[in-house]
């Protein structure tokens, strides 16, 4: 397992090593010790899986203190364009986004730390699993559009996305609460 830096501090990609043969594969996707050695310090408190079909875009999401969330996010099945994005307003790259393809093929992992928002588009029919450092916290729920001028997000979209109703109603960021 490597841990490779990204643009954006304390936002990471994580690449596994796997094991292939005729059977199959096998990788891990957490080992606590490892993680420590990379500097991230991560209890999972729930873990979450999803499914979209091509041309879906969920996010940008985030939870607010004091249960916001990091996540460590891979894709399982398909392929998706994976954002995360640096909402922490005194962070020298606040309003940096940082993309990344995640599938089931490259077996890649974001891990998103507390203090960004998270978003994906499918690029095909995808499954994402996530572990997250907290439990949802309904009244805590909050998120930015993911067409924000402000943020300029290349989410690799073909087409009109497709959107959930809470998904259409987010806020530009200039007009959330934010951290």
């Amino acid at each position: 397992m490597k841990k490779i830096e990204t643009s954006i501090p304390d936002l990471f990609v994580i690449e596994p090593t796997v094991f292939e043969d005729e059977r199959g594969f096998f990788f891990e996707y957490y080992n606590e010790e490892k993680f420590k050695e990379f500097g991230i310090n991560f209890d999972f408190k729930q873990a979450n899986h999803s499914k979209s079909v091509k041309g879906t875009l969920r996010g940008i999401h985030f939870q607010l203190p004091p249960k916001a969330q990091a996540k460590l996010v891979r894709c399982s099945a398909g392929r998706l364009w994976d954002v995360a994005v640096d909402l922490r307003p005194n962070s020298p790259t606040y309003k940096r986004w940082f993309g990344i393809e995640l599938s089931a093929t490259n077996k890649k992992m974001l891990f998103v730390p507390v203090g960004f928002g998270h978003g994906f588009y499918a690029l095909e029919a995808c499954e994402l699993q996530y572990q997250v450092s907290n439990t949802f916290d309904k009244s805590l729920d909050a998120g930015v559009a993911y067409n924000d001028p402000e943020l300029g997000i290349d989410w690799q979209i073909s087409g009109d996305p497709i959107l959930s109703e809470k998904d259409r109603a987010l806020p530009f960021l200039s007009d959330s609460e934010g951290f």
